[in-house]
């Protein structure tokens, strides 16, 4: 199998052409997968008609899976989760955010498949955070390094019992099992070595070694300037597409722009490591 790695932007994603998603694949191809993901940061391959089985196996081949805490599972496979959405704005996914921040170890990566798809809209962009710490000056780059910040599951939790995306009994009883984490504001990369920044604005709530008021201007700061289109690729979803990414260098938005219509995903996600 020969494949091909189209990058989208100079910045971050490519599109991967002739390679076929469906039962095995040689361990060449993968790694050559893996390499491009690290350098383009997330990879979207088009006109996937696979099984839940397929994609579980595709993405079991980059580390163990992460079982996320209060997402609905998919009924007959465990490690995969399902996005069924019609009120996108109410989600919380409209919101620049790197997964589950407030995990201890937060998420390796995902691998996200279209299922259903509204008839326009429903667009995925992905932010690269290497690039959103290169862009900072050199005195707010040591004014961060080696800060912290604290993530809490709190509010995206709460907002997604209220709306239904959720399966956990509790809010107490899951935040008690969950206590905020707390990460570096700047961490590295444990496979290119590349510092990036690691805030966001659904789970990291204050800067741990500055003052309450200076955190709130510092962390409004950089959720704002995380936002900037040179770091960005915006992606429109298609029957069958799929998407990898590395959730630790980059941050993800989706456009909620269907409001109404029905929007269905199949999503396995894998467990990371400890930020440093």
């Amino acid at each position: 199998m020969t494949i091909d790695i189209v990058p989208l932007t100079p910045t971050i994603g490519a599109e991967v052409r002739g390679v076929d998603l469906a039962g095995p694949i040689d361990e060449p191809v993968m790694q050559a997968i893996e390499q491009a993901l690290y350098r383009h940061l997330v990879l979207f391959f088009r006109d996937q008609d696979i099984t839940p089985a397929d994609q579980i196996e595709f993405a079991g081949w980059f580390g163990p899976f992460e079982y996320h805490p209060f997402a609905k599972p998919h009924p007959e496979y465990g490690e995969m989760t399902v996005l069924d959405q019609s009120t996108p704005e109410r989600d919380g996914a409209n919101s620049w955010h790197s997964d589950s921040s407030f995990m201890e170890r937060p998420a390796w990566g995902s691998v996200l498949r279209a299922v259903q798809l509204p008839p326009l809209g429903g667009d995925t962009c992905w932010a690269n955070m290497y690039a959103a710490y290169d862009a900072l000056s050199d005195r707010m780059q040591r004014l961060l390094d080696g800060a912290t910040a604290l993530h809490d599951i709190l509010v995206p939790l709460q907002k997604a019992v209220t709306y239904g995306h959720s399966a956990v009994a509790s809010v107490e009883e899951t935040r008690a099992k969950w206590p905020p984490a707390r990460h570096p504001v700047v961490r590295t990369h444990p496979q290119t070595g590349r510092k990036l920044l690691y805030v966001n604005n659904n789970f990291t709530t204050r800067i741990c070694e500055l003052a309450e008021d200076e955190s709130r201007v510092v962390l409004s700061f950089l959720l704002d300037h995380i936002k900037r289109p040179d770091f960005q690729v915006r992606f429109t979803w298609s029957p069958n597409a799929m998407v990898l990414w590395d959730n630790r260098c980059t941050q993800h938005y989706a456009v909620p722009d269907y409001s109404g219509h029905r929007r269905v995903m199949h999503r396995v996600t894998l467990e990371g490591e400890r930020p440093l």
